[in-house]
């Protein structure tokens, strides 16, 4: 049964058409780059995945049931935002929210067993004491990451999760997410603007532009003549060993929060 699971989906926002008629099937581990320019839609997908925006048509399920807010098999890992120095909470404080954000009094013993489960994982078991303003962006990134995983998700969902990292911060992130899904199966979905700190683990892509998309490996979308299809304009696709770069002499897109 496929993770999530997208048949004719549409959706509008503002009266503007994001994406229609969108088939997709991702099965459990499997890691799926979504790209595009700013106002295509990407967030939005993630917030169709989340439960909090509905399809104008079509329909989405997770795990063979439709979509709903605060379901437990997703795990979502936002945009890196900074703390202020003197935020109180700690790294194992963050987790423990995603653990039992919804209880209220003391944790538990096994609660408090998952989270240092998690920190674990992310190998962060030194930052489960340490004040969030005080980490690095790297570090708070992998405490989100040690979060989202707290109800051992079987869909994460990543977005634009490298955003102001330094590259050695992103391709560490890009290895516990690749780690993660590797060694547990989880499915992920990461919205991106960047393609190449996750090229090298990316089994599917994802590109929306304009109400069009286009859907399959990276040697079968990221090509000059699929994007100069998809653009309705002349782009070059340029490969030089490891790293892609996608060159087009287009208009400027409109920014807008659909995102």
């Amino acid at each position: 049964m496929s993770v999530l699971s997208l048949r004719g989906a549409s959706l509008e926002l503002g009266g503007r058409e994001l994406w229609s008629g969108l088939d997709l099937d991702i099965e459990p581990g499997t890691f799926v780059t979504v790209l595009g320019p700013n106002g295509s839609g990407k967030s939005s997908l993630v917030k169709v995945a989340l439960g909090m925006r509905a399809l104008t048509s079509g329909t989405a399920e997770v795990g063979g049931r439709p979509v709903r807010r605060g379901d437990h098999r997703v795990g979502y890992v936002p945009q890196h935002q900074g703390y202020d120095a003197d935020t109180p909470l700690r790294g194992r404080d963050l987790v423990q929210l995603g653990v039992d954000g919804h209880r209220w009094g003391l944790p538990s013993l096994r609660r408090s067993a998952v989270v240092a489960d998690r920190l674990r994982q992310v190998e962060a078991e030194h930052l489960g004491g340490v004040r969030l303003g005080r980490m690095s962006g790297g570090e708070q990134q992998r405490v989100r990451i040690a979060q989202a995983l707290a109800t051992d998700p079987d869909l994460l969902l990543c977005d634009e999760p490298l955003l102001s990292l330094d590259p050695r911060h992103q391709a560490r992130v890009v290895e516990l997410l690749d780690r993660r899904r590797r060694e547990h199966g989880t499915a992920v979905v990461f919205v991106t603007h960047e393609i190449n700190p996750v090229l090298g683990v990316t089994d599917l892509v994802l590109y929306l532009r304009a109400g069009r998309f286009v859907l399959g490996t990276p040697d079968e979308v990221l090509r000059s003549d699929v994007l100069s299809s998809l653009y309705g304009a002349p782009v070059e696709v340029v490969r030089r060993r490891d790293r892609i770069a996608v060159l087009c002499d287009c208009e400027p897109e409109t920014w807008t929060e659909a995102g």
